[in-house]
């Protein structure tokens, strides 16, 4: 090891120097040769064996090559090292001009890119890269990831929100997709992580940026932080050494004042950073901070302070990484001294790294005279220019490569960013009250209202919300008003959406306080916060507020997590990393019970590869295409939780209408399985009905009938001998096809209630009359499988009688309402708007309209629309609960609905030796001519629908496949059904298991 002695010549010129706070004769600071690594490590551990210190070790031939390249250096090219310059991606050719003849005549050694874009910025680096006879180090202030200068990158949550994650292997995460992501782009320093501890809620610079104000805490998440980014090749720097959390004034603008005194700093500000050295922090970035107890010389800015940065950092603190100051041009250090003296003062203070310097012309002509006059001496220029090269051998500079431009965008934006994002809301959204336990919501029969706060979106928390029960949204201008429209609910929901921007003040108005306050003494009321948490510091009263919630930032996945959680999908695991004034305080944070309702992710959390996915989007083209069908929804949930959930194509192939999420679509034949099936399941599981019980004991109305001993399970398997169907409508037709005034009326009247269609009413009796056809039917004598809507329109008979209840009633008591699934029901015309339904057909042979809101089957269409076997309406997200429910064995919601026992009976092949590949009212054909795409388990179930559905469940992979369509439409005269002719719903069935990552 050698010292350097900083020298100080008393020539007029620099004269100047001998009062700088940054000057101090004959001493002396250790030049060490430990820098630190990424690449090549020596770990030691302690004899406790409880902590660990990286050091890099500095082979022979980097030793050899840095005195190579530092020995055939100009004085000028040394001194060029020294700087590292501001570039931006987003300016005209100017700039650009300027930066290359910084590099060409100025041989600056380093850039540091701001605002602009990705490919835009690898091609500069690229063409600044070609220009410099040493490879330049790039740096980057990404501290919440490139999306924090650059559009089209990743944004990863702030500080402060990573502050509230328990999981430190989650934060350690972050840093390896920052490391690949910076990596790829050509950066070699993050400036990142921010060891600041915001112990004063109003920093204006710090705030969000701070892992919280609690010193454990913050050094814990750094230390994870930097392990993700150094451990995978891309240096960090630790700031605002020694600690800018505790200011009120922003060092871009004037230099703030830390009154603390050393002993206080020691024991708080400077925490992080001696765990962080000990943990191998590879360079430290020193702010602009005037603290009289570190330094006597007034409004002298540590960057320029020898005690700090020298006598404090590398002496007593023993750093020998790289050391960069902030930015110079910031006026907490340029109202110091002018352009090339403030250089000047901080090199000779001890820092490496001249950060964004003001004006690098006379900058470098000032420490170019410094150091001829030895001001500056050749052992203190060596030290650093000698350091900085070590670290470009580290990094790999040596054997310099330009960055690939190809696929750059899709390598910067990974998907599996999306599923470490779920995963940290999951951990950091915190509950901070919960009064009466009202989180979870468990009840979904409770009328909940919903009220927004704050001037930024809330539209994807809202549609989440909406995906687990209704939700009324209550708007008014008047709060008197709207206090009397919100008693008529049991909950209210408000959530406060401020933009997401770490800088932008995110404060309630005092409006805002006013309605808050009011709102919250006349409900039960749960509030969400999408805000910085000190966003709660102007509260000044929470004892009327049931529900707390902190989510941080207003982003989707933050929306949609957090939606989750009041619901129960996820339990709330977040503890809160600032105190709320005297009301809440570090790490409090309460823990939720957690529902097995459906939750949403990303496809990788539940190993499932979305690449893969992403080719069903091309099968559903096909069909569109195919004229298939004019559009659909497809569904796919794993491990409860939805990780695909997509809308195609449109209502119709002529009207533009495009198909939603949340578009009604007539499920057909899946009535049968998530409406009269659960209900019979119900029956059966309370011993109302066994396997064997005979119809006639069943409905006496079958006695003496030729089904009178069919069995209870024969029933169900289709192995009864039952007719497929009849065309009871034919009957009512008069000698026009059309229907027969016998039979109809356009207007309702006393005795025709039953609605058919738009202006079309059957007469009330006609429902005995179909059951008398029913009933008088042969019934085949060969024992043989043999599908008939017949079981489900005797079982809704049934269930009728049995309850003596309707069975819509049934389904929504029983199960809809509890369930959440409030997009399904019969009628839908009674409660959604034409518009929200794909039409089924042009109908030209019994209606003769346009059938859309009433049920595409006929018969169902004559019993008023609900029928065992026809008639229910729903999307894909309701049909995927009732099949989770299935999938979990009767429980959802922390509901039993029937027990696992009763499931298994009726997911049980009877007579599979017979072959008959069904359960009890389930479909089990798994092989290659049956509705699957013969890749499922032989546990898997489910059904398909006349109309172009399909609901599967397989419990061996825990998969749920939804696919809703009306391929019926136009119409189904001479049905070519080129839907299922097309294999369109197994071929994307092959494609989700195919997606399984095994």
């Amino acid at each position: 090891m050698k010292d350097y002695i900083i020298k100080i010549s008393l020539c007029a010129s620099f004269l100047f120097l001998i009062t700088n706070c940054a000057v101090k004769k004959n001493n002396t600071v250790t030049d060490s040769k430990k820098d630190i690594p990424l690449q090549d490590t020596v770990v030691y551990e302690s004899k406790d064996k409880t902590t660990k210190k990286t050091f890099f070790k500095d082979s022979d031939k980097e030793t050899a090559w840095v005195d190579s390249i530092y020995n055939k250096m100009s004085l000028r090219e040394k001194i060029g090292q020294l700087f590292m310059v501001s570039a931006y991606s987003n300016k005209d050719s100017v700039h650009v001009n300027q930066i290359k003849k910084l590099i060409e005549d100025y041989k600056i050694g380093n850039l540091i890119f701001f605002q602009g874009g990705p490919v835009r910025q690898a091609k500069l680096t690229n063409l600044y890269q070609s220009k410099a006879k040493v490879p330049l180090m790039i740096g980057i202030d990404a501290e919440w990831g490139l999306a924090m200068r650059l559009d089209s990158t990743y944004r990863y949550p702030w500080n402060m929100t990573l502050g509230a994650v328990q999981d430190l292997d989650l934060i350690e995460k972050v840093g390896r997709n920052m490391a690949a992501e910076n990596k790829r782009i050509g950066v070699h320093f993050n400036f990142a992580p921010v060891l600041d501890i915001n112990t004063n809620p109003k920093n204006p610079i710090i705030g969000n940026r701070s892992f919280g104000e609690d010193k454990v805490n913050v050094t814990e998440k750094a230390i994870a932080l930097m392990k993700g980014i150094q451990g995978n090749g891309v240096f960090c720097t630790g700031k605002h050494f020694p600690g800018h959390g505790d200011t009120s004034t922003d060092s871009h603008h004037a230099l703030p004042t830390v009154n603390f005194s050393k002993e206080r700093m020691e024991q708080v500000e400077l925490y992080p950073y001696k765990r962080m050295f000990d943990e191998g922090l590879a360079s430290v970035m020193v702010a602009h901070l005037n603290i009289p107890s570190l330094e006597q010389q007034p409004n002298c800015p540590s960057s320029a302070s020898y005690n700090v940065v020298t006598n404090l950092l590398q002496k007593e603190l023993g750093f020998e990484g790289l050391i960069f100051t902030d930015g110079l041009a910031m006026k907490g250090a340029a109202n110091f001294k002018g352009p090339g003296d403030l250089e000047i003062a901080v090199l000779l203070a001890g820092n490496d790294i001249l950060l964004c310097p003001d004006n690098v012309p006379v900058a470098v002509e000032k420490l170019e005279a410094a150091y001829n006059g030895s001001i500056i001496t050749e052992e203190r220029l060596a030290h650093s220019v000698k350091k900085i090269l070590h670290y470009k051998y580290k990094i790999g500079l040596n054997h310099y490569k330009p960055i690939d431009i190809p696929n750059l965008y899709n390598d910067l934006n990974p998907s599996e960013n999306d599923a470490l994002h779920y995963k940290l809301y999951e951990n950091a959204i915190t509950v901070l009250k919960n009064e009466k336990e009202i989180l979870p919501i468990k009840d979904l029969n409770e009328k909940i209202a919903y009220v927004k706060l704050g001037d930024d979106t809330n539209s994807t928390f809202v549609s989440t919300l909406k995906k687990y029960t209704e939700i009324t949204e209550v708007k008014d201008t008047n709060l008197d008003s709207l206090n009397r429209e919100l008693k008529k609910f049991d909950k209210v929901i408000i959530s406060f959406h401020k933009v997401n921007k770490p800088w932008e003040k995110q404060e309630f108005t005092l409006t805002e306080l006013l309605w808050l306050k009011e709102i919250a003494k006349h409900n039960d009321v749960i509030l969400d916060v999408f805000a910085k948490p000190y966003s709660l510091l102007s509260i000044s009263d929470f004892d009327n507020i049931e529900g707390l919630v902190v989510s941080y930032q207003n982003s989707d996945i933050s929306q949609v997590v957090s939606a989750e959680m009041l619901f129960g999908a996820v339990a709330a695991k977040g503890k809160l990393p600032v105190s709320i004034n005297n009301a809440f305080h570090v790490n409090d944070g309460l823990t939720t019970q957690k529902l097995n309702r459906l939750a949403f992710t990303a496809p990788e959390n539940v190993s499932m590869n979305p690449a893969v996915l992403s080719k069903i989007d091309a099968v559903a083209q096909k069909a569109i295409d195919g004229k298939m069908a004019p559009g659909m929804q497809v569904l796919v949930a794993r491990k409860g939780n939805v990780i695909f959930q997509k809308s195609y194509g449109s209502q119709t192939y002529d009207n533009g209408k495009k198909v939603n999420n949340t578009d009604l679509y007539d499920v057909a034949s899946i009535s049968k399985m998530i409406s009269t099936l659960p209900n019979v399941m119900q029956l059966y599981d309370k011993n109302k009905v066994t396997l064997d019980t005979k119809l006639k004991d069943m409905l006496p109305f079958f006695a003496k009938t030729n089904k009178e001993n069919i069995i209870f399970k024969d029933l169900l398997n289709h192995y009864a001998g039952l007719q497929a169907w009849i065309p009871f409508y034919k009957a009512t037709l008069d000698s026009n096809n059309q229907p027969s005034e016998k039979y109809y009326r356009k207007i309702a009247g006393p005795d025709f209630t039953t609605k058919v269609a738009e202006n079309l009413y059957i007469r009330n009796d006609y429902h005995d009359t179909i059951m008398k056809i029913i009933a008088d039917s042969p019934v085949s004598l060969k024992k043989e499988y043999k599908y008939s809507d017949f079981t489900f329109i005797i079982l809704k008979e049934y269930l009728e009688r049995k309850t003596h209840k309707k069975l819509e009633d049934l389904s929504k008591e029983n199960f809809y309402t509890t369930l959440g699934m409030t997009n399904t029901l019969y009628n839908p015309l009674d409660k959604f708007d034409k518009s929200n339904i794909a039409p089924t057909e042009i109908d030209n042979y019994f209606r003769h309209q346009v059938i859309q809101g009433y049920v595409h089957d006929m018969a169902a269409a004559m019993e008023g629309g609900v029928a065992g076997h026809a008639g229910i309406f729903s999307n894909a997200m309701d049909v995927a609960k009732m099949m989770q429910l299935f999938l979990q064995k009767g429980n959802y919601g922390g509901i039993q609905y029937f027990s696992p026992q009763t499931f298994d009976a009726f997911n049980t092949c009877y007579y599979k030796n017979q072959g008959v590949l069904r359960g009890l009212g389930f479909d089990k054909r798994v092989h290659k001519g049956g509705p699957t795409c013969g890749c499922v388990s032989e546990s898997s179930f489910g059904h398909t629908g006349f109309t172009g559905n399909m609901a599967w469940a397989d419990p061996e992979t825990e998969i749920v496949y939804v696919f809703l369509s009306n391929r019926t439409y136009p119409e189904v005269v001479n049905d070519e059904n080129k839907l299922a002719k097309g294999k369109i719903r197994e071929e994307i069935q092959q494609i989700i298991q195919d997606a399984i990552i095994k």
